[in-house]
Formats: C-alpha cells, structure tokens, sequence
C-alpha cells in the first residue's frame, strides 16, 4: 500500500534509510511523500508519526554505528530552497526526547552527502536518528525524517567532540506551532547548537519567539 504522494518534491534522507521509504528494505507501506514538511499544526511531530512502525517488522533498524566512528548522512531530492540550517539528533527514548549529534548552520541540504560521528559516550542500543532541516526561502517549514539505527560500542573511540552526553542540547523545534518560528531569507542560527557545529553561510538570523530547544 502506497500513501498519497504530493506534487511538490523538496529533500529525503536516503541513508539511514527512513521509516516507510522507498529507500528502506522493510517498508511495506511506502510515503511516496517522504519529501513533504510536517504539519504546520505540528500534529506530527516528531518523524511525521512514522516511529509508531518502530516495534514492527516495518521498523526493524536499517544501520549499526559504533561510537566515537564517522557516518554521513545522504540527502536526495530536488528542491533544496536556497539551502537552510539542519541537526542530526538521537532519541532513545521513542521520540519522546532528543540530543543534538551535529548541526550545520547553512548551506543544508545544497549537497548530498553530510558527514558526522556518532560521539564517543553516545548511550548504546537501539535508536532513532533523525534529520531535520529548516528552509532558508519559501514556506516557514521544519522537515524531518527519522530512522531506526542501533548504536555499539566502539574501543578505543577513535573521534567525536569531548563533550558529556548529558549535556548536548536538545532538538531545536520550529514552524510546528510551538511558538517558534524561523525567519525567510536566511539561514537560521541554532540557540543551542551543540559542541559539533559546521557553518556554511554568512546571512544568519535567529528564530524568534519561544525556542529554547525541546
């Protein structure tokens, strides 16, 4: 079974292979849409709802990353507008709570492939990563795709900044009326970036309203 696909194509994550992609071996019931933004009213958030197949054969984990080791992260589709700002986050906890891994603070998604490392305390497990980006033109949106990966150990940890776990900062949550929203034009400038930061623009502006990081 197919959902409804969208005329409008914007960007995906290919790799990790999101929940319900087409690039995912154990989708079953596949979004033709995977390109489309949450919803404005933020129903849902997080992962278009997607992570409720996470405890299906359809939400079984699509990657194995040791701590302290390099991934990237693949983008496709053809509508980057103008670029924008993107995280990489983890959740251990199905969704409910998020710490930011890496943020680009523009120039994202303008190419396709992202590198990161998983940091070397990152808890080990199963996971749900996620990729969000915030548009630099059109729409006051926030995309997001998520995907099942399982984190291992890796020793000795060979990479990833000298930071507590505990204290990466939270998701930053935007445009799904949470009373914050990002400004058209420019790229958006994280409050609470993380210590794992790559910038690739100079016209930045802050959010406004409420948005300490979720």
């Amino acid at each position: 079974m197919a959902l409804t696909a969208l005329t409008a194509a914007h960007m995906e994550m290919k790799y990790p292979a999101p929940f319900l992609s087409k690039y995912n071996v154990h989708s079953t019931q596949i979004d033709y849409s995977m390109t489309s933004p949450l919803f404005a009213s933020g129903a849902n958030f997080p992962c278009k709802g997607y992570h409720s197949v996470l405890n299906t054969p359809q939400g079984r984990s699509v990657a194995n990353w040791k701590t302290g080791q390099p991934y990237t992260v693949t983008l496709e589709g053809s509508a980057t507008h103008d670029g924008g700002s993107c995280q990489l986050s983890l959740s251990y906890d199905k969704g409910q709570t998020w710490k930011v891994i890496q943020s680009f603070i523009g120039g994202c998604p303008l190419t396709p492939n992202w590198p990161f490392v998983v940091p070397a305390d990152a808890p080990t497990g199963e996971a749900l990563f996620a990729w969000s980006w915030f548009n630099r033109i059109g729409n006051r949106e926030m995309y997001m795709n998520c995907a099942h990966v399982t984190i291992e150990s890796s020793k000795p940890p060979t990479g990833g900044a000298s930071f507590p776990w505990s204290k990466r900062p939270n998701m930053f949550v935007a445009n799904v009326n949470n009373g914050c929203r990002t400004l058209e034009m420019a790229d958006v400038v994280f409050p609470e970036p993380g210590p794992d930061v790559k910038k690739g623009s100079d016209k930045l502006a802050d959010p406004v309203g409420n948005c300490k990081p979720q």
